[in-house]
């Protein structure tokens, strides 16, 4: 087994790679507005932060880095 990562919603570079080509690309958009504000991956390790502490998704602080907690339940949900 390999050294246990000290924060596991960390998507290390290898597993990046396998799983983004596997994720949906992004519906064109309707209306002219704002470009999608987070990336796929760093809603991902915000998914994987959220899910395992059972912290409320509207309660993620921005200073996580993770960007807006209510986006990445979005993402998980669409």
């Amino acid at each position: 087994m390999g050294k246990r990562q000290s924060r596991p919603w960390i998507v290390p570079d290898e597993l990046w790679s396998l799983i983004e080509p596997l994720l949906p690309e992004p519906p064109p958009k309707q209306v002219k507005g704002r470009r999608r504000g987070v990336p796929n991956r760093q809603a991902l390790c915000c998914i994987l932060f959220v899910l395992p502490t059972g912290i409320q998704w509207e309660h993620l602080r921005a200073e996580l880095g993770f960007g807006s907690g209510m986006t990445c339940r979005r993402r998980l949900t669409a």
